[in-house]
């Protein structure tokens, strides 16, 4: 019943910072110069008026806001002003499966890579396998995506040409995923790395380490059974910025490798103004980083007894 209740007041807690974002997000597109039916040949002021009056433009933002917000008090995100034959809700919920899969395999593989290069750099602190592993570490923090993803394409595309170098480009099989999932993992193992590698030496240099040691236990088994779990809580935290730099990340690979995701939707719907659109995408990230933020929480209570208690 605590985790429930936790849970709940969590849920309700973020109802508040949920609803700033889409304030925050609608006020933003609205400000942006030009308007959704904007074209270059100008149509005449009856028609502008017209299709104003039947997408509620005409009315003041107060109003246009609480007409929104009673929409999406229903579940219900708006017509697409770009997209007219389909829905916003439509669209978000066939971009998401792509955008989720991109997602989910780059993160499992910056926590497999990650997690073990920093528990193999832990336990040689100090050797030379210790500084080959943090200066490749500190490399892969210091390339941003949007360098990292056309690398990938000259060298694995263009030079070697083993992988396609767009998603259009391949033959619908998994050789399609390989480059936007390592473009978007390779930031992250270098965090989850440096993060997992200081805190695995910080426990191992723990006296409760140094007991396990005592009593006979060969290294694999002091790690796997006594170190290993508390060094994963500063990891878990840092779990939540992780999926949010996922995400925010998959916009750009998807750009450069033309993923027909939810990251490229966005960025043509805040080019064609199509305010709803991008007022949706905006409430999916949002939520699911919160909803995430809110299963590491609950996981971090459940590996520290201590939250339990609390």
């Amino acid at each position: 019943m605590g985790a429930i209740r936790f849970a709940l007041f969590r849920l309700l807690a973020a109802i508040p910072t949920l609803l700033l974002v889409i304030a925050i997000a609608f006020l933003m597109v609205h400000a942006a110069p030009g308007g959704p039916f904007d074209e270059e040949r100008r149509l005449p002021l009856e028609i502008e008026a017209n299709i104003a009056a039947a997408y509620h433009l005409d009315e003041s933002l107060p109003e246009q806001f609480w007409r929104y917000l009673s929409g999406l008090a229903e579940g219900d995100l708006g017509p697409s002003y770009r997209y007219r034959e389909y829905r916003v809700a439509e669209l978000i919920g066939a971009a998401i499966p792509v955008s989720l899969a991109l997602g989910a395999i780059a993160m499992l593989l910056a926590l497999l890579v990650g997690v073990g290069g920093g528990i193999a750099a832990a336990l040689a602190h100090g050797s030379r396998r210790d500084r080959i592993i943090s200066a490749l570490a500190m490399s892969g923090i210091s390339l941003p995506v949007f360098v990292i993803a056309p690398a990938l394409v000259l060298l694995f595309a263009v030079y070697l040409g083993v992988l396609p170098a767009s998603w259009s480009g391949a033959d619908g099989g998994v050789s399609r995923y390989v480059l936007p999932v390592f473009a978007l993992a390779l930031p992250q193992v270098a965090y989850i790395t440096r993060l997992t590698r200081a805190s695995m030496i910080e426990v191992m240099n723990s006296d409760f380490i140094r007991t396990a040691r005592a009593q006979g236990l060969r290294t694999a088994s002091v790690v796997r059974h006594h170190a290993l779990k508390p060094a994963m809580l500063p990891l878990l935290s840092y779990m939540g910025p992780a999926i949010a730099g996922i995400l925010t990340g998959s916009v750009v690979v998807e750009q450069i490798f033309g993923i027909p995701g939810l990251g490229q939707l966005f960025v043509r719907a805040a080019l064609n103004r199509d305010y709803t659109l991008v007022l949706g995408s905006v409430i999916f990230y949002a939520t699911l980083v919160i909803l995430l933020n809110l299963l590491v929480d609950m996981l971090y209570g459940f590996l520290d007894p201590r939250i339990r208690q609390r």
